[in-house]
């Protein structure tokens, strides 16, 4: 199938043209409207250096709040209050520390200056949020990502001490558990898989993030 070309018009094409690695069109903007649009459609961007990508998998990786896994060490982690957790404290500082964090099997990373810069747009605009996990008083861990109603598509964590970003997680997904739907994870990671992220069809998956 072709990887469609975007332009200035506002619009994407339909996922099930995608490639069979998910990939779905190339060009476009990183603007505030283009990125909801494209969230909303289940579509996200990732890309190393210009033309953006964009990507719509299938199956799609996504946790259930109720069927989050807690380890032992983790609730031991969390009854210390080992780490203080907070939300929105400082998204700029966040997603910086999420793109110089080593990933294996990548040289680079994909939430270049651009990105980062689109995605605190989203995050004035009251969209994207951050969690944050704080060692005496200094950031440690923490995750962002898209909060569109009851869906929230994760972007990216990181820590610099261990167990900081899991508690983050955990710490967010058992505070809006009545809230959430569902959370996105995109792609498949241990860690994710860890906690009680599976697979569902992109068809799936398109139901849950429009219905109401």
């Amino acid at each position: 199938m072709p990887v469609f070309r975007l332009n200035k018009q506002l619009l994407f094409p339909p996922v099930h043209l995608a490639e069979p690695d998910g990939l779905l069109a190339v060009g476009g903007d990183l603007s505030v409207e283009r990125l909801l649009l494209a969230y909303r459609s289940g579509i996200f961007p990732w890309f190393d250096e210009r033309p953006i990508l964009w990507w719509s998998p299938d199956p799609r990786f996504v946790l259930f709040p109720a069927d989050l896994k807690v380890s032992s060490s983790m609730k031991q982690v969390l009854r210390r209050q080992q780490f203080r957790i907070t939300y929105n404290a400082d998204f700029p500082a966040v997603i910086a520390r999420c793109s110089r964090i080593p990933r294996r099997g990548q040289d680079s990373t994909w939430i270049t200056a651009e990105m980062q810069q689109a995605y605190i747009r989203l995050h004035q605009a009251g969209y994207a949020m951050s969690v944050e996990s704080w060692l005496d008083d200094q950031l440690v861990g923490g995750l962002y990502g898209v909060k569109i109603g009851p869906c929230f598509f994760g972007e990216s964590m990181f820590a610099a001490v261990s167990n900081a970003s899991k508690a983050a997680f955990v710490t967010f997904v058992q505070a809006y558990a009545k809230e959430l739907k569902l959370i996105d994870c995109q792609v498949e990671t241990e860690h994710l898989a860890s906690l009680g992220a599976g697979f569902i069809s992109r068809e799936t998956f398109l139901d849950l993030i429009q219905e109401p």
